[in-house]
């Protein structure tokens, strides 16, 4: 192998991944919300399709009328970004209204969750991370 190889080699050893280009139209499906399954909505987990480990999750979501993503504890901060519809966001008992453009910041150790209001779907996105990778050895 010629020092040039080589030297090329080394320099990619410790370069970023290639990108990942994803389409939502790949991963779409109808399913229950989270945390309760109340209602029907559509998912597009974005995130799924980027090879592990990735250190924070991508996701569309339209809650269907009717629809809610249950209360529940986070262990991270999460954001709930409104596309389009209205909606109620839950923090640890206090209540906000949501219309497209908003975004809620919720905190770590929070019981948060978010219902569908009005006449049509609530589509969010929603971005949180995930535990840190343990090193390997």
């Amino acid at each position: 192998m010629s020092a040039l190889v080589a030297a090329l080699l080394l320099a990619g050893a410790g370069a970023a991944p290639p990108m990942v280009v994803i389409d939502e139209a790949d991963t779409v499906r109808e399913e229950p919300p989270p945390h309760g399954a109340i209602g029907l909505s559509t998912a597009w987990r974005i995130s799924d399709s980027v090879p592990a480990p990735r250190s924070f999750e991508f996701r569309k979501r339209a809650l269907h009328v009717g629809a809610e993503i249950g209360v529940h504890p986070i262990a991270h901060d999460e954001i709930y970004y409104v596309v389009s519809g209205t909606g109620i966001v839950h923090s640890d008992g206090e209540e906000k209204a949501l219309t497209p453009g908003m975004a809620a910041w919720l905190y770590t150790g929070a019981k948060v969750g978010i219902r569908q209001t009005g006449s049509e779907p609530l589509v969010l996105i929603i971005a949180y991370p995930n535990p840190p990778q343990e090193e390997q050895p």
